[in-house]
């Protein structure tokens, strides 16, 4: 190999490098933004804190093929789930961060008061596990894939017949 090939695959390596998304990233700041997107934003409807925790081009992906864009539109999904649950509180059970992105696993508690997915109002208590994947931009929640428990909560759902 001549000194010129060894430079030009230095050379290339290094701009790749400097091309890659390789910034480096405080853990401990993006497990406090995860744990406050579900205590302010999910539990307590606090929509003043969005625009710390999301980025203004947020999007989120949830169940049934839901995409909601922009702050706005999280703060319009987090108000209308809180019509149906005013009590919904979500507790964080782990936090996986792996440089840009990470992932929760949590409890989310509630007592259906309000119509949810053409459901009308059961007084149901319901209790779900889920779990979401996020890509962080600038330590705020750019992206979102949100996993819940959707069988048991329909099953839960269901209105309890008196005996």
């Amino acid at each position: 190999m001549t000194n010129r090939t060894v430079l030009l695959a230095t050379v290339l390596a290094g701009t790749l490098y400097a091309c890659g998304d390789f910034t480096s990233v405080d853990i401990a700041s993006v497990e406090r933004t995860l744990e406050l997107q579900h205590t302010e934003v999910w539990s307590k409807g606090n929509y003043d804190s969005l625009s710390s925790i999301y980025t203004e081009d947020y999007v989120g992906h949830f169940p049934g093929g839901q995409t909601v864009n922009g702050r706005d539109g999280l703060r319009k999904t987090v108000q209308s789930h809180r019509v149906s649950f005013p009590s919904w509180d979500e507790q964080v059970l782990e936090i996986i961060v792996d440089g840009n992105d990470a992932a929760t696993r949590f409890r989310s508690r509630g007592t259906h008061e309000g119509e949810f997915l053409g459901i009308p109002a059961t007084g149901n208590k319901i209790d779900i596990l889920e779990a979401s994947i996020y890509h962080m931009v600038d330590g705020k929640i750019a992206e979102q894939w949100a996993f819940p428990d959707v069988a048991s909560l329909q099953q839960q759902l269901v209105p309890q017949q008196s005996d």
